[in-house]
């Protein structure tokens, strides 16, 4: 199981300074001894044991929600709903509307009553509307309903992100959520086998109802549980003791939040936009948004022409997911590891850039294992850049409110770009869609060029501070509690 970051707790002195308050944690004479590496071990332990495998499964029903319509029109949905033209690229679309537009309300919602009520509440809402969906007669019906999926999705995975940012610390953030998303390729993969199971299926019904009707019923049945086991934060945690609550809160303290479990205060929340860096990352949440949502969205209408039959083509996308989900976790964790951000997420979007032109430029009737290997590549440099993108901002934000508002904008502007995405791929240029294969590869270069610019800035900016003060600091030198101000403040160091 996953192991501490290789930092003994600092000493107390950074402590000390503290000035935030916390209502329900025991206080500082209530801890007997100092925590140790060992202690700080098991304590994420248990964070690894009873937080992660909840939030992996709620991704994963919420993934499953979100892009099962792709499997669905594989077995005729289409067709059984009598879709004009181009119809299909609408419903696709009006997804993102609702998904941007109110993400970041409900994201400030979850901050002020909690991730641990907000996100079970939200997936019973996206689960009912699932359900809903397997009765739709028209295309107005599944209009509507998308519209409705859209708006109860939209905060759900920036406030795992920021529920995250609440129990690990910074250089620890991006294996745990990389876990957390690998849920988001295992569900593409899951849902790829479970389609083909279901269209199997022999009944008066077609495939696709039972699809969302299964797949819609889980995700409410588990909301439920999720709605009584998630904990408030790490430093309320009934699963701990008073001495593990104690060191739950200085970790944080120390290396996640300047201050912790702060009261949301909206104008202070929206000062983020007040540094330059916030729009350098939104513009690479957008570059991310193309490749991601092509691959999220069409991996079914891309594998299918290698040639395989709707049942098989729903299989064929599950190992490209699986090997995706592997190296997500492998640069997440080396990522962690050498604590930098910015080299892995910029490999990423080169790997999207050469799958997608490799696809593009190859005869796929006569070089089908190149051509399916290339759909390995497309999920390999999709998923990297999205946790590791999301874990780079959350790093450099220590003000918990600015925090949850930049990642409450960035995820979904990065979502938005699914309406690129659904009218690149258009009917008229299947199968081989040339045009949206080209449009994806030319937002991966574009984001690996701005990832590398922003990266080399901060590296740059690091530096100049270091010799302005006389002393080498690094991310790691510098408490929270000092960065509420960001770059403002002379001891800020970028997190790179």
């Amino acid at each position: 199981m996953m192991a501490a970051d290789p930092e003994i707790v600092k000493d107390n002195l950074h402590v000390s300074s503290a000035h935030s308050s916390l209502k329900d944690a025991p206080t500082a004479g209530e801890v007997r001894h100092l925590p140790t590496y060992e202690h700080e071990k098991a304590l994420v332990l248990k964070f690894d044991l009873r937080i992660l495998p909840m939030l992996a499964l709620m991704y994963l029903c919420n993934a499953l929600d979100k892009g099962n319509l792709g499997n669905a029109k594989t077995d005729g949905l289409e067709k059984d709903l009598h879709f004009k033209p181009n119809q299909y690229n609408l419903i696709l679309s009006i997804f993102y509307v609702p998904y941007v537009v109110f993400a970041p309300p409900i994201g400030m919602l979850g901050k002020k009553y909690g991730p641990h009520r907000v996100l079970p509440i939200m997936m019973f809402s996206f689960g009912s509307l699932t359900l809903l969906s397997a009765s739709v007669k028209n295309f107005a019906g599944m209009m509507t309903l998308r519209w409705f999926l859209g708006m109860s999705e939209s905060a759900f995975f920036p406030l795992v992100i920021y529920y995250l940012t609440t129990f690990y610390r910074r250089g620890e953030l991006a294996r745990r959520l990389a876990i957390f998303y690998a849920a988001s390729n295992i569900a593409n993969a899951f849902s790829g086998l479970l389609a083909f199971g279901v269209f199997h299926i022999h009944s008066n019904l077609p495939g696709w109802r039972y699809l969302f009707l299964i797949e819609g019923a889980f995700t409410v049945l588990f909301s439920g549980f999720a709605f009584i086991y998630l904990p408030k934060s790490a430093s309320e945690a009934k699963f701990l003791s008073d001495e593990e609550r104690q060191m739950a809160y200085l970790r944080i303290q120390m290396d996640s939040s300047s201050v912790v479990n702060e009261e949301f205060n909206l104008r202070e929340a929206l000062k983020v936009f007040k540094m330059p860096a916030a729009y350098a990352f939104l513009g690479i949440e957008i570059c991310l948004g193309v490749p991601l949502q092509s691959v999220s969205l069409f991996l079914p209408q891309i594998v299918a022409r290698l040639g395989y039959s709707s049942i098989k083509t729903n299989l064929y996308t599950v190992a490209p997911n699986i090997v995706g989900a592997i190296v997500l976790l492998i640069l997440a964790f080396t990522s962690d590891f050498t604590r930098l951000r910015f080299p892995f997420i910029a490999l990423g979007f080169l790997l999207t850039f050469i799958g997608f032109i490799i696809y593009a430029t190859i005869d796929v009737a006569h070089s089908i294992h190149v051509a399916y290997f290339a759909c390995f590549m497309m999920t390999w440099g999709t998923s990297a850049p999205s946790v590791l993108l999301s874990t780079w901002y959350n790093n450099n934000v220590a003000h918990e409110g600015r925090r949850v508002t930049l990642t409450s904008v960035g995820v979904p502007l990065a979502n938005l770009m699914g309406v690129v995405s659904s009218n690149i791929f258009r009917n008229q240029d299947a199968p081989k869609y040339i045009p949206a294969l080209a449009t994806t590869a030319a937002f991966g270069a574009v984001g690996c060029v701005l990832a590398l610019l922003l990266g080399s800035f901060m590296i740059i900016d690091n530096v100049r501070r270091n010799k302005k003060q006389g002393i080498k600091l690094t991310a790691r030198d510098v408490p929270t509690e000092r960065l509420r101000d960001g770059p403002s403040n002379p001891e800020f160091r970028w997190f790179l």
